[in-house]
């Protein structure tokens, strides 16, 4: 445990586990990878956020918030976003 002195308490490495179910661990695992795909695909690409608004018709501060994890888009905005980085979305298995 470290001591946070910011907020004058410990932080426990596991404290994530014991306030979050496993559904929502998977669920936030899963949101996170997806966000680094985009970002790496838009930056393998050399594209601004302002470019791929351009290209997706989503606006940029859409995709900014995207991006840093503080908003959760509609499927259709996703895909929008997604189509000119040359990607789309896909149903696999989970591994086990």
């Amino acid at each position: 445990m470290n001591k946070n002195k910011a907020i004058g308490s410990e932080w426990d490495d596991n404290f994530d586990k014991t306030i979050l179910t496993t559904e929502e661990i998977v669920e936030s695992d899963l949101r996170a990878a997806l966000i680094n795909e985009l970002i790496m695909a838009r930056k393998e690409l050399g594209i601004s956020q302002k470019q791929l608004e351009v290209l997706s018709g989503v606006k940029q501060p859409v995709i900014a918030r995207l991006e840093l994890g503080q908003s959760s888009p509609q499927l259709s905005t996703l895909l929008k976003i997604l189509a000119p980085l040359g990607k789309t979305l896909a149903i696999v298995p989970m591994p086990k």
